[in-house]
């Protein structure tokens, strides 16, 4: 009996599963991070199946990668010689496929878990952090490679120079990069020996009281990190900077060990000076905008010099950064407006989006097409949003996005927001969309020469910025 409560034999017992399974089949297998997963295990020989509720592009990825991918859930898609489930935490214990599985008395690990056994197999570097941890993910990737550290990156977007987009495969590399989501805390399933954190808001209500309770969810995180590690934090993030480390070094503007010194932005680039303390290491140039990107950069730049890479690589790996999939992403042409396709959706990275528009093309109108993402975030940060979202010159608000597997609470639209905005800034040109179509509608009738379009949200609203350029 001892055994069987035993934490340690039931740790030891997920590994186990993650690293003898020969035939895994994955419920949500669509999500950024879980393809991410699935062709890594495929890699290893793993025979890997998996389902989703709609077919996307990362499904036809996976497809094209050689998976068989199953469209709806359903008992019969789960195979008779699986001998694991990973799921996402988006698909509920009621799920068919769940339930299939269960029957069957086949082992399940969700995409946290597993993914926590496959840090214990690495040097794990973890990024978190409620904006930028994509971006910083992707440049720290590009970096360690730079570098010839052969890492192993599992990321949240797709990175156009990784051959296999939100994941790249280290051929025998130690070293592991990681976005990690504090989403019902489930960084807190990784065993990193670095984390880096790149701010600390409030976001996610549908799961966190209040931004108290964040920081313990990032306290906890941290907290995993040995002695023998590092914490690499943002020092001109508040939140960040209130919490207790055990082993840090930290980064920023105004505040912190390393700085970011003199930016400077242009059309189509950026550069800023790294300091550490009062030594200039030298400068580095950026391929994309904002000041939210000198900070992305600043992190992975950080951790890189923590972990002993050259300044010279980390100066060659950042200027190679293009930017990658959904963050102010150019996608093409519309009627004379050039189209950036973004994944932001917390007021934050709206107002940055906004502000890194302005600094990239001066003095031309700037058109956002935004679809919030969950109700509960609009309505918990209602007001934020009229904020933000004011900064665009024209504005056209689609129907809220409603995720699958989280709380909705449907008694606020998108069209509450439009009123809020009119209210407030009664000149602002803002209009309500019911759906994506007749977004497109507006974008038609609104949208002139020489204005910058950004379709933004974490939503399907992507597929509407890929479809008009076409």
């Amino acid at each position: 009996m001892f055994l069987i409560n035993c934490p340690v034999i039931k740790l030891n017992f997920k590994k186990f599963m993650l690293q003898s399974a020969r035939k895994i089949h994955i419920i949500g297998i669509g999500g950024i991070g879980v393809s991410a997963l699935a062709k890594l295990l495929a890699r290893r020989g793993i025979t890997i199946t998996g389902s989703d509720l709609i077919e996307s592009s990362v499904t036809k990825d996976l497809e094209f990668d050689g998976q068989r991918i199953f469209i709806g859930h359903t008992a019969e898609n789960v195979p008779s010689d699986c001998d694991l489930i990973i799921y996402s935490p988006a698909v509920p214990e009621n799920n068919s496929e769940r339930v299939a599985a269960r029957e069957r008395g086949l082992p399940e690990l969700s995409y946290p878990e597993a993914l926590g056994e496959l840090t214990k197999e690495f040097r794990t570097i973890a990024v978190a952090g409620t904006n930028g941890k994509s971006t910083t993910t992707a440049m720290l990737g590009l970096i360690l490679e730079e570098a010839g550290f052969d890492p192993t990156v599992i990321v949240g977007t797709k990175v156009p120079t990784f051959k296999h987009g939100n994941m790249r495969e280290g051929k025998g590399g130690s070293w592991l990069v990681v976005e990690a989501c504090e989403y019902r805390e489930h960084f807190l399933n990784l065993h990193p020996e670095f984390a880096v954190i790149t701010n600390i808001e409030e976001d996610h209500f549908d799961y966190f009281r209040d931004l108290d309770h964040i920081r313990e969810a990032f306290q906890k995180f941290v907290d995993k990190v040995p002695e023998i590690g590092r914490v690499i934090f943002n020092a001109d993030d508040l939140t960040c900077h209130s919490l207790v480390y055990k082993n840090s070094v930290s980064f920023g503007e105004h505040n912190g060990e390393y700085r970011a010194v003199n930016r400077i932005s242009g059309l189509g680039q950026q550069t800023f000076e790294l300091w550490l303390d009062d030594s200039h290491l030298g400068d580095i140039v950026l391929q994309v905008p904002g000041q939210f990107n000198v900070m992305n950069a600043m992190a992975a730049a950080v951790t890189a010099l923590v972990i002993g890479v050259p300044f010279g690589a980390i100066q060659v790996g950042l200027e190679k950064f293009f930017g990658v999939w959904r963050r102010f992403e150019r996608v093409g042409n519309f009627r004379g407006a050039e189209v950036f396709s973004d994944y932001g959706h917390h007021p934050t990275a709206i107002k940055a989006t906004l502000e890194a528009a302005r600094e990239f093309f001066p003095g031309r109108r700037i058109v956002l097409c935004f679809q919030p993402h969950q109700h509960e975030r609009a309505k918990s940060m209602f007001n934020d949003f009229v904020e933000a979202l004011s900064g665009a010159d024209v504005l056209i608000l689609p129907e809220i996005f409603e995720v699958a597997g989280r709380t909705e609470d449907t008694d606020v639209s998108s069209n509450d927001l439009v009123m809020a905005i009119k209210e407030k800034f009664p000149t602002k040109e803002v209009v309500f969309a019911s759906n994506l179509s007749a977004a497109e509608q507006l974008l038609n009738t609104v949208i002139q020469e020489n204005d910058v379009l950004i379709v933004q949200g974490a939503g399907d609203v992507d597929n509407l910025a890929r479809r008009i350029v076409l």
